[in-house]
């Protein structure tokens, strides 16, 4: 037949023929198309992953740079934070060397004028009300930080334990293990929570009303931040070891305006002994400090009488 194909294969056992029809031709014909375009496709395929590939190592090598120069820039910021916080506490050091040294001047100089020892010594203890007592032992540093803790070091002139210079210490330590919790002695505001492993180590410092404030040295860790407002008594940070510290402790001050005081007149200051602190403690306008806080008790206990006749009234 004209349109078969015969094809004849020969081989020493002889020559066999294989006859192809025009259907069989057709199919043959549409495989060998469908494969020369499977692998067109194919070729399109792995040309286009090729060049996505090439595309993704330019991307990638991109982004590593990127992000090789933004770890240069991050280290490089790192580095001028830690030199600012640095610079920052060399200053405040400084500052704060500067104001000791004025208070010294005072104390040197007797700066305190006769008309405060006069209003010191007009002030009647014994007709301060309870409520402005406990307003004022709420208000002001009293009692504590850290709870059954022995003194190892007091306010005054000292060899310091680590650089054998005597020089004087405004605070007052204890000796208490890494770890111990330390306690708001009164109500306020957290001013400063600075990390360091220099000089008073881990520092924060408490505002508190009237020009009073505390601060807490060779922390371990914060358990507050700045700006948080606490009430005495708050868990406020852990006492530790870091800083210029010869072992655990806790190191506390206590001042006003700046001016540092013993605190230790503050840690026995309690109820039973109310008039013990306006006697130790000179310096301070104690007349004028307890006639403002009797007015503000005074305006609350009027606003709560108000609210409590408005509410009975209300009522009935």
């Amino acid at each position: 037949m004209k349109d078969n194909i015969t094809l004849s294969v020969s081989s020493i056992h002889g020559t066999k023929h294989f006859s192809f029809g025009k259907k069989t031709r057709h199919t043959l014909k549409f495989i060998s198309y469908m494969a020369l375009l499977s692998i067109i496709v194919a070729s399109l395929v792995i040309y286009y992953l090729v060049n996505d590939a090439r595309f993704a190592r330019l991307k990638l090598l991109e982004l590593e740079n990127k992000s090789s120069s933004l770890s240069r820039e991050i280290t490089s910021l790192t580095t001028l934070k830690i030199n600012l916080e640095q610079d920052l506490l060399e200053r405040e050091e400084r500052m704060q060397q500067v104001s000791n040294r004025l208070g010294d001047l005072e104390s040197l100089l007797d700066m305190d004028d006769d008309n405060n020892h006069e209003l010191e010594s007009r002030l009647d203890t014994a007709a301060i009300h309870s409520s402005i007592r406990v307003a004022m032992l709420t208000q002001i540093p009293s009692g504590p930080p850290v709870k059954n803790a022995r003194t190892s070091s007091g306010y005054g002139k000292r060899k310091h334990p680590v650089t054998g210079i005597t020089k004087m210490h405004r605070g007052q330590d204890f000796a208490v293990n890494t770890g111990t919790p330390v306690y708001a002695p009164a109500d306020g505001v957290i001013e400063v929570t600075r990390p360091s492993n220099k000089g008073s180590g881990n520092f924060l410092r408490l505002m508190h009303t009237h020009g009073f404030t505390s601060s807490y040295s060779h922390l371990s860790k914060f358990a507050a931040k700045k700006g948080d407002f606490v009430k005495k008594g708050d868990l406020i940070a852990y006492s530790g070891n870091s800083g210029l510290s010869s072992g655990p402790h806790l190191h506390y001050e206590v001042k006003f305006i700046g001016r540092s005081l013993d605190p230790k007149y503050f840690l026995d200051w309690n109820v039973d002994n109310f008039d013990t602190i306006f006697k130790n403690i000179r310096g301070i306008g104690w007349e004028s400090l307890v006639d403002k806080v009797e007015s503000r008790v005074s305006h609350q206990l009027q606003l709560s009488s108000q609210k409590v006749a408005q509410s009975t009234g209300t009522l009935k």
